[in-house]
């Protein structure tokens, strides 16, 4: 008499590794190992899976996948047939996966499986690949650089056998079939975590930023005053900013604003080095041109093309007249949007702040404009259309009584 066996289950990836690691367990995934799609129904599974068959559980709504195989059939993300049936094994399934720390497994009564040492890895703080089979996956370089970043600050780096395979799947063209809304995704991720910069310094120690980010890559390199820019080096430059953007910030959308506030530099002809004047304008154009390549979402590219274009105007706005000064909130929209033109203020923040030996100075443009801003803000427009002007005549009345407001401040700043 033939005796079936009864499918098991084992908690798998993420929530086994930070559960290893002491972190907070965000999601719990599972593998199904000897279960047919018809008998995950019957148990009142619902399923989910385009690719490959994937279950929701009827009651704790946590992803059950069947145990499966992969097999390359073209370049890219997408380029891989998947094959799952009752006799796919745990290992196998395991085997599939990128870094030996993502390829552990825990039964349901908590026994710890791991055929290929990720609990080594994990305590030896490496991010290293689990086969050959990594290389079929351009996804997987991102994915390296963004668990870089995340782990950067418990002191793991990447396996010197990964860093030489994925600069092999560089070579080989891998990277130029990767879809731009998953890079976009991975980068927004990236941009959440600890060390973002670990992200970037990942995909360029590689060589695939000069590929999937080649204005960022041609920062590396170009050298700056060292009067104001002791680093020297835009890309180093460029690092220490966004690194000084998660000091005053969490939200990605300034992150990524600082991130690419900078790249006209990297156009800058070598005959004016060190200098970069006119780099803002230039720096907008190609923000512009990498949010719509990567289809980065719209509040994402106005705030970046705003600090990129307007950077410099803030760090020196403490010289600025009255009127200069009315002509920056106006073209800023700070007035409509003052969040964003918050947000703008921070990003030129971790500006000033991201050069060697300045972390930790002061920065008083923005405690200025904030103030700047509240005085045109107390400005009652009601009271000019009483006066009976019209039209175009009250944005003229409305900018010389912002003038007016902001002399006052000019005049008590200096008292």
């Amino acid at each position: 008499m033939k005796i079936i066996q009864k499918p098991s289950f084992y908690l798998v990836g993420g929530a086994v590794r930070d559960q290893l690691l002491g972190r907070h367990v965000k999601d719990r995934d599972w593998v199904v190992v000897g279960a047919s799609p018809e008998w995950m129904l019957e148990q009142g599974f619902r399923p989910v899976g385009k690719d490959f068959p994937v279950f929701l559980h009827p009651d704790t709504q946590e992803e059950y996948a069947l145990a499966r195989t992969e097999r390359k059939t073209a370049k890219g993300y997408h380029g891989f047939q998947f094959y799952t049936d009752t006799t796919v094994t745990l290992e196998q399934d395991l085997a599939r996966r990128d870094l030996t720390i993502n390829a552990m497994a825990q039964t349901e009564s908590g026994v710890l499986i791991d055929p290929y040492q990720g609990l080594d890895d994990l305590t030896n703080k490496l991010l290293r690949h689990v086969s050959s089979a990594f290389a079929e996956d351009p996804v997987r370089i991102l994915r390296v650089a963004r668990f870089a970043a995340r782990y950067a600050p418990l002191g793991f780096t990447v396996a010197p056998e990964t860093m030489h395979l994925m600069q092999a799947m560089v070579q080989n063209g891998e990277v130029a079939a990767l879809v731009p809304e998953r890079v976009w995704q991975e980068m927004e991720q990236a941009l959440s975590e600890s060390m973002p910069a670990r992200f970037i310094e990942v995909l360029h120690d590689c060589g695939a930023l000069a590929i999937i980010f080649p204005a960022l890559e041609r920062l590396f390199g170009v050298p700056q005053k060292a009067e104001f820019h002791p680093e020297i080096d835009c890309g180093i430059h460029t690092l220490m900013v966004l690194q000084a953007a998660c000091i005053l910030t969490t939200d990605p959308k300034v992150r990524f604003a600082a991130l690419v506030h900078d790249l006209g530099k990297g156009l800058t002809p070598q005959t004016l080095w060190p200098a970069h004047t006119g780099h803002e304008l230039i720096s907008k154009q190609l923000v512009t041109e990498w949010c719509e390549r990567y289809r980065v979402p719209s509040h994402y590219q106005q705030l970046a093309e705003l600090v990129a274009e307007f950077h410099g105007q803030v760090h020196k706005c403490l010289s600025l007249s009255a009127s200069e000064l009315v002509q920056l909130l106006v073209s800023t929209d700070a007035l409509r949007r003052p969040e964003r033109f918050e947000a703008l203020l921070i990003a030129c923040e971790a500006d000033s702040k991201g050069r060697l030996g300045f972390e930790h100075t002061l920065y008083p443009q923005r405690h200025f404009l904030q103030q700047a801003l509240y005085s045109c803000q107390q400005v009652n427009v009601q009271n000019i259309i009483r006066q009976g002007f019209k039209g175009e005549a009250i944005r003229q009345q409305l900018y010389l009584h912002y003038e007016q407001a902001l002399n006052a401040l000019i005049v008590e700043q200096k008292s």
